[in-house]
């Protein structure tokens, strides 16, 4: 704590020079839980500082690290260093919610949870904002720390950037691999993310989805009847089945034409390693694992065990 107030003192001029200087202003969102590094790249690819190291080198010395507190920020293109730090280790700059969006919400479940803690003023402007731009799929799950009474455009330009930072990089080289382009990717990606329940599952689930593209099959995965009734609905009727909508993979024998929620990293990562299998079939255990099979036979079995499983427990 003296050596930071020591520092204070030594920069304060650079600091008052700072806060009038009138150069460009650049926002950033601070997530928490980033590190001193993960910082330093940040405000070195926004153009806000010129060296990373010295920024790392700055935290280090003073030992700020700790102090950094998480949120939103305007800085100062070609700040010094020692301002930037002053800034984001300072509360009195900072005017923020903490918002946790989930893996695998849909951008009606994030609108609301952005209206209930004042983020957004009106729902639906941010919605017809996600359907005009097709952001669904883009809105990274995270946490983040947003202004109150933000414009639409302002938290989806925060959220696709953290999906720019985190999952965009995924896919250098993989596309042409696998012979499908990102966006079906991550089509596939956001339906493993609702399927899967347990981590180590994705890249089978992954798998089962992509051999049955290969193989031009329909999907038939009922999370896409789930997103195509508009909500999510535990169990699902014939009836649902038939509802006719290019996002129900029951009704269409393609993919869906987007993303039906937002996926986290971990099922982007899968749908571009899946588990090599020939599976084209999988049934829940209802204790969040699946049974897969690559004969329907052997998938009719398996359902009819764990049907007769189910009915001895109740």
């Amino acid at each position: 704590m003296k050596k930071f107030f020591i520092l204070l003192v030594i920069f304060f001029p650079l600091f008052a020079a700072y806060l009038f200087y009138p150069g460009e202003t650049v926002k950033i969102s601070v997530e928490e839980g980033r590190t001193a590094t993960q910082i330093a790249r940040q405000l070195k690819d926004s153009g806000i500082i010129w060296s990373s190291l010295w920024f790392r080198a700055l935290v280090k010395f003073t030992g700020a690290g700790k102090k950094i507190m998480p949120g939103e920020y305007e800085l100062k293109k070609r700040s010094t260093h020692e301002a930037v730090l002053w800034k984001l280790t300072h509360s009195v700059y900072i005017s923020s919610v903490k918002i946790v969006i989930p893996e695998g919400w849909r951008a009606e479940q994030i609108a609301e949870r952005l209206k209930s803690n004042g983020v957004i003023s009106d729902e639906t402007s941010f919605l017809d904002l996600v359907k005009e731009k097709k952001l669904e799929g883009y809105l990274f799950p995270s946490t983040y720390h947003l202004k109150k009474n933000m414009k639409p455009e302002e938290v989806t330009d925060i959220l696709t950037g953290e999906y720019e930072r985190n999952i965009k990089p995924l896919f250098s080289g993989r596309t042409a691999l696998m012979g499908l382009e990102e966006y079906k990717i991550l089509i596939v990606a956001s339906i493993v993310e609702r399927e899967a329940v347990i981590d180590t599952e994705r890249p089978l689930i992954a798998a089962v989805y992509l051999n049955r593209i290969k193989k031009r099959m329909p999907l038939e995965a009922d999370p896409t009847v789930q997103y195509a009734l508009g909500y999510w609905k535990k169990n699902l009727s014939y009836k649902d089945l038939k509802f006719p909508s290019p996002y129900n993979t029951y009704y269409v024998n393609s993919i869906p034409p987007g993303p039906i929620c937002n996926p986290g990293v971990e099922s982007v990562r899968a749908s571009l390693a899946p588990a090599e299998i020939d599976a084209l079939y999988f049934v829940a255990d209802r204790k969040g694992r699946h049974v897969f099979n690559s004969k329907f036979s052997e998938h009719l079995k398996a359902k009819t065990r764990i049907e007769a499983l189910a009915k001895e427990e109740k």
